[in-house]
């Protein structure tokens, strides 16, 4: 091949080869770094001095965040990169405004990891991945505003995200206004008077650290004694969303354990109703909103408090109220706080020996199965298989309908996760309670009339009965009846009888929980807090932002046995005594003081919470972002009323990890009036994945898929046969085929087009090297009906085109057009290549107005030859600010199609015919023609049915 191809490069030196696209390319990206050409103006001076400028509708285009890998980029990686520039190339030539550019997120777990194995610095392997990265994203040609540019790990943009920490630390959610306010007008309440202290305490006899806990019982930003996911092999705590279906850590696979640890959380449940509410008005997939919408779970149904003697209350949430005649026992999770405080020293006279366990004592059997509950997963507590488990925690607790002493047990079905951690059991009702009934021989009493034949008489069920249609039974006291009444209307009595005796009320409850925030790593964004000698804390003043990370000798938190659950964090931070305790003035009237910093840092996702802002506005050091440069980009308008990147590209899985941590960071700063928009993406837009063929051998290896051989439908490596199937690309799977090596041996613009021209963007497929070379020689053939290759002269010639070249550029024009503003690369590009294909077939030089056209049509899928063509054909400024082609509508629509006639669905006839003509003057011409009526032969008709003006289907009698 190289022998042919350097013999042709002989015979035709200014052939396009990947030599030349190589040069081309260089040239082009050097040309427009060194121009500027892709910056896009700011309102603030910029457009102010442009009228013409300013008059053009803005396109805000981002992709989803690059996480700088030291194994640097396949070419699975760059599928969304490449469709956004091209999307963003067709935006500026229809006249658009466009902001495109790439940041990195680069903060997190592999960095760190890395440097506990080497003893490299985070820092120098990160810049060092992104100095890589940004190489190989350049020689893709990608047109991002490189001013914009940052990383999370800059000091400049954490300072940002420190910031913002402390505005939702200093915030609290007012429930009434439906918004967050400073905490200090809260505080003027209390001092006021206005709203009274928990205990009715005057705010002034509260002492400081009772200030500070009631202020934490409110602030959006807290830190808490809570249920944690704790993973001993990472050594951290996980957010719910970082912790699989089977109860591993996401990364590392490591086991994780429900675990008591003060940590920082952000109090997201505030915005519940606001994020899903919010959903509706935005333009994403809607799998994802039903994710979202899946993850909050709202619900509407009614709190109920059960009170136990000497303990208060225990609260359950339910959504069947109805049937509180039927609750014959309760259950709270194995991790729920009042367990301590309402077991008694001794198990109560007559505890039924199932109940106990074995236990001597209740406080031996709680901390037993609290240890066996913590090392299950959710999904493997509530597995409908299994058996049930629990103990008795010798409390009773009183039914407010009944009035019955009903027992309290702990057992690993119930969740802290849902509703309040506690459940009113009502067997006959519910499958898994029924299976614990049974398992621990606890009473049952039916209230929902069964709609078979079982009757009300439990003791001979083999299974709970639920049903939303059945009537109520047994359900009244001396107050209320719920007895002949359907579930809705029994939910309306009871929950009105419960608020008027004051022992619940109807009330909505979320799945969702609030964020942790915390995690033990060193690679991480410093929290803007320190502690004083009583333990409150305090945040840092803006004047000392941004807090820097240290330098620490050793990176890595403590890790331990990953199946030890009884185990506490370690944090790198916490071992540099010098900058743990310092001596501070607060500017707050304190003075010089002790305080201890927090040694806990941010989790990887805060700095991707706001970064959309930053590319605004990326080098002000003194806001945020400039408020008329983000009503410009950001704020809402018609088709928008959210307001938001105009189109956002990424993958599915951070449907509720990233997604809905920014969509609650967007709403805190709207409402404190820092940003006009309340949703941080307007359109969202998943694209698939490029996968690859996986080789293993015998003993499930992976093996270099470069070196496999192909035999007879047969797949072999070094003699042995491997199995293949599709999969993930990655360098672990030996399967990774780099952007350097395809540009390398094709070009970048190849690359594009290949990678747009596999299917639909968001529809994942195979990679396949073998077939890159269609789309290179699409480029060949461009290139060679507007360039001699012996030459390298233009050959284009100053002539009008003729009727069919005209057809074929405008249909080309119009379909090229509408299928880039819809994203379906695919499509343009097959609409190009038909175009090309028909100049080639045509003969002859090409008149200069088709070549141009021609060109511009390719701009945004493969510009660096554009751009190169562009300045060939004679033209100065760069192809990337030309107008887009506009299709003649005269030459689009065909002066004829044909129709097809049918009878009994055998086409008889095709007519040519106008497009515009009517159903009635097409049926009078199908019935007209000769072999029509041939084939009816004289038969009558019975119906014609016309579909103008494509088809006629004549039914004979």
């Amino acid at each position: 091949m190289s022998e042919t191809n350097s013999a042709a490069d002989v015979a035709a030196p200014h052939r396009y080869t990947a030599a030349m696209a190589a040069d081309i390319e260089a040239r082009w990206q050097d040309f427009w770094d060194a121009e500027g050409t892709y910056e896009a103006p700011n309102p603030s001076g910029d457009l102010a001095d442009n009228p013409e400028l300013a008059a053009k509708p803005k396109k805000f285009i981002m992709d989803m965040f690059p996480y700088p890998s030291g194994a640097g980029l396949h070419v699975g990686h760059p599928l969304g990169y490449i469709a956004t520039d091209v999307f963003a190339r067709h935006q500026r030539m229809t006249g658009h405004n466009v902001l495109h550019t790439l940041g990195f997120d680069a903060f997190g777990l592999p960095a760190e990891q890395y440097a506990v194995q080497t003893g490299t610095h985070p820092r120098l392997s990160t810049e060092s991945n992104i100095e890589n990265m940004t190489a190989q994203l350049r020689r893709l040609g990608l047109g991002h505003d490189k001013r914009r540019s940052f990383a999370t790990i800059e000091s400049e943009y954490y300072k940002w995200t420190q910031w913002i920490f402390l505005q939702i630390f200093n915030s609290w959610y007012d429930s009434e206004a439906d918004r967050a306010r400073p905490i200090a007008e809260l505080v003027a309440q209390f001092e006021s008077g206005e709203r009274p202290a928990p205990d009715g305490r005057d705010w002034s006899a509260l002492s400081a650290v009772e200030r500070a806990d009631v202020l934490s019982g409110h602030r959006l930003a807290y830190a808490s004694d809570a249920p944690v996911n704790w993973s001993p092999g990472l050594g951290t705590v996980l957010a719910n969303e970082e912790v699989t279906a089977d109860g591993r850590s996401e990364r590392g696979n490591f086991p994780v354990f429900k675990a008591k640890l003060r940590q920082w959380n952000m109090r997201i449940t505030a915005y519940a109703d606001r994020l899903l509410n919010d959903l509706d008005g935005l333009d994403w997939p809607e799998a994802i909103k039903l994710q979202q919408r899946n993850w909050i779970g709202r619900s509407e149904g009614a709190r109920v408090d059960f009170p136990v003697d000497g303990a208060g209350d225990i609260t359950v949430f339910t959504t069947r109220q109805d049937t509180l005649f039927g609750a014959t026992y309760m259950v709270l999770a194995p991790e729920h706080e009042l367990v301590e405080r309402i077991i008694p020293a001794a198990w109560p006279e007559g505890t039924h020996p199932v109940w106990t366990g074995g236990y001597a004592s209740p406080a031996e059997a709680v901390t037993a199965y609290r240890k066996q509950a913590a090392a299950k997963s959710d999904v493997e507590r509530q597995a409908e298989a299994k058996d049930k488990t629990g103990v008795f925690t010798g409390a009773y607790a009183t039914n407010p309908v009944t009035g019955e002493q009903i027992p309290v047990f702990i057992a690993d079905y119930v969740l802290m996760g849902y509703g309040t951690g506690a459940i009113m059991a009502v067997p006959a009702h519910d499958a898994r309670d029924f299976a614990f009934a049974r398992a621990f021989e606890l009473p049952m009493r039916c209230v929902v009339q069964p709609s078979d034949d079982r009757g009300t008489d439990t003791s001979t069920w083999e299974d709970a009965f639920a049903s939303y249609e059945a009537k109520l039974v047994n359900s009244a006291n001396d107050e209320i009846s719920l007895d002949g009444l359907g579930v809705v209307d029994a939910k309306a009595r009871i929950t009105d009888w419960l608020k008027e005796h004051g022992v619940g009320e109807g009330t909505v409850n979320f799945r969702l929980r609030d964020w942790l925030f915390s995690r033990q790593r060193y690679w991480g964004e410093p929290f803007p807090i320190v502690y004083d000698e009583e333990g409150i804390a305090h945040p840092l003043p803006e004047s000392m932002l941004p807090l820097e990370l240290p330098e620490v000798d050793d990176y890595s938190p403590r890790t331990f046995d990953p199946d030890d659950a009884d185990t506490q964090p370690e944090t790198p931070l916490s071992r540099n005594a010098d900058w743990v305790n310092v001596m501070l003035d607060l500017g707050d009237g304190a003075g010089l003081r002790s305080y201890r910093r927090e040694t806990n840092t941010m989790p990887n996702w805060a700095g991707s919470c706001w970064y959309e802002l930053r590319y605004l506005d990326p080098n002000n050091a003194a806001k945020l972002v400039d408020p008329a440069i983000e009503q410009y980009w950001m704020g809402p308008r018609e088709g928008q009323p959210t307001g938001g990147v105009d189109l956002y590209v990424g993958g599915a899985e951070h449907a509720v990890l990233h997604l809905l941590y920014a969509r609650f960071w967007s709403k805190v700063l709207h409402d404190l009036g820092h940003v006009s928009s309340t949703e941080p993406f307007h359109k969202l837009y998943n694209q698939g994945m490029i996968q690859a063929f996986v080789y293993r051998d015998s003993r499930g290896i992976a093996v270099p898929a470069a070196e496999v051989e192909e035999r007879d439908g047969a797949y072999y490596y070094e003699g042995e046969k491997v199995s293949r199937v599709l999969g993930k690309m990655g360098k672990s799977l030996k399967n990774a085929v780099t952007p350097d090596e395809i540009c390398g041996e094709y070009g970048a613009d190849t690359l594009r087009l290949y990678e747009m021209a596999m299917g639909p963007l968001d529809v994942s497929r195979p990679w396949d090297t073998r077939a890159v070379v269609g789309q290179y020689r699409l480029l060949q053939r461009l290139w060679r009906n507007v360039v001699d290759e012996e030459s390298g002269e233009v050959t284009v010639v100053d002539t009008e085109p003729g009727e069919d070249t005209l057809r074929a550029l405008h249909k080309a024009i119009d379909g090229v057009g509408a299928d880039m503003a819809g994203m379906r690369f695919n499509t343009a590009i097959a609409k190009v290549t038909e175009l090309n294909n028909h100049l080639t077939k045509a003969g002859g030089p090409l008149p200069r107005s088709v070549a141009e056209r021609l060109v511009l049509l390719v701009a945004p899928l493969a510009p660096h030859i554009a751009e190169e063509l562009w300045r060939r054909l004679g033209h100065t400024e760069s192809v990337v600010h030309q107008d887009f082609p506009v299709a003649d509508p005269a030459y689009v629509i065909d002066e004829t199609v044909t129709c097809v006639v049918q009878i009994k669905g055998k086409v008889r006839a095709r007519l040519e015919i106008s497009p515009s003509i009517t159903d009635e003057e097409l049926e009078a011409l199908a019935l007209a023609d000769p072999a029509v009526v041939a084939a009816l032969d004289g038969a009558g008709i019975r119906k014609v049915i016309v579909r103008a003006p494509k088809l006629v289907n004549i039914v004979p009698a």
